[in-house]
């Protein structure tokens, strides 16, 4: 019979003894609950296994470098979330088990599939792209989709693992799921896959103490959670110690229905998440599906994942993307360490509805039960592009942000080229999130790429912890025109090209007064016929000015102080057959717009 472990709590002379003990043919089982070491665990013989079970977690309380040391083995459960033609991007809590003190590399021989609620049976490799394959009690990992992305910028610096034990403590690494399924049943909330959500058991010596990870400026490095309890993602991104990065984490999302290996066919995205300060929840933006070219560069911009996910709390095997601001290391430390469950604040990946944009959303902030809870206003901007899919990017309200580039506040988008996108603009930059204080005569530039004069549909009905009396107005600086984007939408096709400062969202219409009525009592359309632009005026208006501009923003025609007439007519014979803007401004400051389609006779 096994012997239970025992714990050797430390007082003076013992100092140089280990404070958590297994020893050979022993074990410690922890069902649902947190061990709290102080100092390191030694697993001495290599019979000797630390189970953690039912979301059991294992804390230590170390400043510096890993003590941990031993031939036996910690053991802990994790699922993916995705089927054979996906990835999870993970970061594994355990490393190679030896006498060795401190951590050491992981490779996934060290998965295991579970049989019962201690044994397990070791994955099986394949060694081509062929399809991992779950079983009653089997798995068979394909090692060729085994990658990791370490300070890198292109697409062609990731580095394939393999089957190999090369994966350093901190490091994160892709692996797809598995095809089939394994109905058995070790005595947590599900099976061990009951299709697309394998179960693995991630067994080695615990990951442990004060961990680096190389970034460099401007690249991106894959590195997660890696220690077998969950962690404190705002802390980790927010110490002061680690300014070599940006202060946001990417998280890949990809689109689990298309069933292909094939790059050309994938369709994925990297969310983006802010922490801005710890006591807050953080702001997550959703992935937008792309698909790519066989270099791995972007080919076309696709819908909104609609992932709605907590990430304050990386769960045990979470993997992330951060971005590096300089050349140096970051510093994942046992004191972002947190002993949060699996569910509400702690997700591996939750799958919600896409985004929509059909009626205005208010939430209350969810309490936090680890710690405090600092509620964050916010707007989400959803814009559909050509009637097909929509894109999202939040504008959250802080005492504390500046108009200026706030680090863990403000987030750049997660690609660099994109035939058709929204976006904040910050120091001349694209930006997914950005944080400011509010104020009611603020307007916040909207920045807008467009290709082959796409069609983009604005909507801010999405709001959270905001006046839900506070007005949201796009203002199109093309023709001075207002429009309410949080109880309407506005649709504009807006001519190739990028625009910086077309668009702004503001709180207030500056010509709420008078658009209605104007258009009301004006008539503005196109005699093609006759080659003449037309406008009638029934109630005699006083006219200040008739402009017209084509769909490049390029005025074409200005006419001013036109005084009180029933009709104005004005030659189109020299203009080629397009759409363009029609702006008229009365004495009284009134505006209309209006678009008119000139066709050749």
């Amino acid at each position: 019979m096994r012997k239970l472990a025992f714990l050797i709590l430390l007082f003076g002379t013992m100092a140089l003894h280990a404070q958590l003990y297994v020893s050979n043919n022993s074990y410690m089982y922890n069902k649902g609950n947190v061990v709290f070491v102080t100092g390191n665990v030694e697993l001495n013989g290599a019979n000797s296994m630390l189970y953690l079970r039912n979301q059991g977690q294992l804390l230590q309380a170390t400043t510096g470098s890993s003590a941990n040391k031993g031939t036996g083995k910690l053991s802990v459960f994790q699922e993916g979330t995705v089927n054979n033609f996906a990835y999870n991007y993970w970061c594994s809590p355990v490393g190679t088990a030896s006498a060795l003190t401190g951590n050491e590399d992981f490779g996934i021989t060290m998965l295991h599939v579970p049989l019962t609620i201690t044994s397990s049976s070791p994955a099986s490799l394949i060694t081509d792209d062929s399809d991992g394959v779950s079983g009653t009690g089997t798995i068979a990992i394909s090692t060729y989709w085994i990658w990791k992305f370490l300070s890198s910028t292109t697409y062609s610096q990731w580095f394939q693992s393999g089957g190999t034990t090369n994966i350093s403590a901190g490091q994160g690494f892709t692996m797809k799921g598995t095809a089939g399924t394994d109905l058995t049943n070790v005595a947590e909330v599900a099976v061990n896959n009951p299709g697309s959500a394998q179960r693995y058991d991630f067994r080695g010596k615990p990951n442990d103490g004060t961990i680096s990870v190389n970034v460099a400026t401007n690249s991106y490095t894959l590195t997660g959670n890696p220690y077998p309890s969950a962690m404190h993602v705002n802390a980790f991104l927010l110490d002061a110690s680690n300014t070599a990065c940006t202060g946001i984490a990417y998280y890949w999302e990809q689109d689990k229905t298309v069933n292909s290996h094939m790059l050309l066919s994938y369709q994925g995205g990297y969310g983006t998440y802010s922490p801005v300060s710890l006591l807050s929840n953080g702001i997550y933006v959703p992935a937008t599906f792309n698909t790519y070219n066989i270099d791995g560069t972007l080919n076309t911009t696709g819908a909104s994942s609609g992932l709605v996910i907590e990430r304050k709390y990386a769960p045990i095997g979470q993997g992330f993307m951060v971005k590096g601001s300089a050349n140096g290391t970051l510093s994942l430390k046992n004191a972002h360490r947190v002993y949060v469950k699996e569910g509400t604040f702690s997700q591996f990946e939750k799958q919600a509805p896409p985004v929509t944009s059909s009626s205005t959303t208010t939430t209350d902030s969810v309490q936090d039960p680890a710690m405090g809870i600092e509620p964050i206003s916010q707007i989400r901007l959803n814009t559909t592009l050509n009637n097909q899919y929509t894109s999202q990017v939040a504008l959250a309200f802080l005492p504390q942000a500046t108009d200026g580039i706030d680090r863990g506040i403000d987030a750049k988008s997660p690609v660099d080229e994109v035939p058709n996108e929204v976006y904040f603009v910050l120091d001349q930059d694209r930006y997914v999130i950005q944080g400011l204080k509010f104020d009611v005569d603020k307007r916040i530039p909207i920045g807008v790429k467009s290709t082959d004069n796409a069609t983009f549909t604005f909507d801010a009905s999405t709001i959270v912890n905001f006046d839900i009396n506070q007005p949201i107005y796009m203002y199109d600086g093309l023709d001075g025109s207002y429009h309410d984007v949080k109880n309407e939408t506005y649709q504009v096709t807006v001519p190739s090209g990028v625009y910086n400062s077309r668009f702004q969202l503001t709180f207030k219409d500056e010509a709420l007064r008078t658009p209605t009525t104007t258009k009301a009592q004006m008539f503005v359309y196109q005699n093609n016929k006759s080659e003449l632009l037309t406008i009638s005026n029934p109630n005699l208006e006083d006219i200040q000015s008739v402009k017209l501009y084509d769909l490049l923003g390029k005025l074409v025609l200005d006419k001013h102080d036109l005084g009180a007439h029933e009709l104005y007519q004005f030659s189109t014979t020299n203009l080629s057959a397009a759409v363009y803007q029609v702006q008229l401004v009365t004495k009284d400051s009134g505006k209309m717009g209006q678009k008119i389609l000139i066709t050749t006779k």
